[in-house]
């Protein structure tokens, strides 16, 4: 584990250091579960067809993803239907369905041909009581009947208690503890921020907590990104001993979406040196697929996936750029363009840009320009940026050079 390696990642030395690293408790191997066929088609306009469930399903495979969430059965025919085709492939990720928990539901998804559910139920007082309208006593009952029907029929079950992030831990504890004793069956335990409300601090005591209280039950981070720390809390959830990680492609999801996929197992890999078993190299076409199908767009500043993280407009660091960029480009990058599928840097040419910008420009588009009048050129470009309110693009530079000869 290192903070620089040639051609890969520069990263901070602070983030390897003893001192730092002690804390950490990363589980030997670390599995990833996608769940962007399911938690992220519930963002709002997103609706993917059985074809295009099956075109991401493959693709994710091609990732190295462990586990694809393909759906929930009740939803539609079609969505049935297209977790079956799934789990038919004979892709090495493990297929599971999305469930209530429901002896029914079971019975469909064990139909299916998937190899497990992801059982849900409201986890918290507040939303049983108020959002279910339930007892305690009906959701244990409810688990217990669900989940041991489930083992039955040869299901891997992740019990998946909504909330559970916001629920009081005795509370969450006690309900899982008498599902256990009272002959229910979980092969693991998700921890659901389903309102993404758990600092990264927040997330790793409280899976330190379900570890001490459930020894030999695995624990699962499912979290949301309402105020930007989908990412962070995955993370810290692993590093406390989490084995397996929720993510979908691009974050995309319910409200403000889940933990991003890219960005959790290419943090992984450079920031705390952990091996994933992921090819980072395709995570940018997987992440054009998804936006393809999904008719939603990647935003162009998206970690990792996004179109234009990978280049300048403003002329101090486009000069660094230049300079740095045949000797080692991670001079100026955090991690390098082919381990993650994106392109070379490019610089723009706009209003900030200055004397490197306008040379590479020239020198793309094969045009020459007097030494004298290259600072009258650079003033023509930030003048017309500023009314364009954008960079401008190689028509309207060649534009701007024939007026100026």
């Amino acid at each position: 584990m290192a903070h620089y390696e040639k051609g890969k990642w520069w990263v901070s030395p602070s983030n390897f250091e003893p001192e730092v690293m002690e804390k950490f408790k990363f589980p030997k191997k670390i599995k990833i579960l996608d769940t962007t066929l399911r938690d992220g088609e519930q963002q709002p306009n997103i609706i993917l067809s059985k074809e295009e469930k099956i075109e991401i399903a493959k693709m994710l495979d091609e990732v190295g993803v462990h586990r694809i969430e393909a759906g929930t059965p009740a939803v539609s025919q079609e969505d049935a239907q297209a977790i079956e085709a799934i789990a038919k492939l004979g892709l090495k990720a493990k297929t599971y369905a999305f469930v209530r928990n429901m002896k029914d539901d079971m019975k469909v998804a064990k139909e299916l041909g998937v190899h497990g559910v992801v059982a849900e139920i409201p986890g918290s007082e507040h939303l049983l009581k108020l959002g279910k309208k339930w007892t305690a006593e009906q959701a244990i009952a409810a688990a217990v009947e669900s989940t041991s029907y489930a083992h039955e029929l040869g299901l891997e079950v992740i019990f998946f208690p909504a909330d559970s992030s916001r629920a009081s831990l005795d509370f969450l504890i006690d309900c899982v503890q008498k599902i256990s004793t009272g002959g229910g069956h979980m092969d693991s335990l998700a921890l659901v921020d389903t309102f993404g409300a758990m600092s990264p601090e927040g997330a790793a005591y409280r899976v330190r907590k379900l570890k001490e209280a459930f020894p030999q039950t695995p624990v699962e981070a499912h979290f949301h990104d309402d105020f930007g720390l989908g990412v962070a809390t995955t993370i810290a959830a692993l590093a406390a001993g989490a084995e397996v990680a929720h993510v979908t492609v691009s974050g995309i999801g319910e409200r403000a979406g889940s933990a991003s996929l890219e960005a959790v197992v290419a943090s992984l890999e450079a920031l705390y040196g952990v091996d994933t078993g992921l090819d980072l190299s395709k995570l940018k076409a997987l992440s054009e697929l998804t936006a393809k199908v999904s008719r939603f767009p990647v935003p162009s500043t998206l970690p990792i996936s996004g179109g234009e993280i990978f280049g300048w407009e403003t002329g101090m660091p486009s000069s660094l750029w230049e300079n740095v960029k045949a000797h080692d480009p991670l001079v100026m990058l955090p991690y390098h363009w082919d381990i993650v599928g994106q392109r070379e840097p490019v610089l723009s040419l706009g209003k900030k840009s200055g004397k490197d910008n306008l040379r590479v420009w020239l020198e793309r588009c094969g045009l020459d320009v007097p030494e004298e009048k290259k600072g009258d050129l650079l003033q023509m470009v930030k003048l017309k940026s500023i009314e364009l309110h954008r960079v401008l693009n190689e028509a309207e530079f060649k534009e701007l050079v024939s007026k100026l000869n």
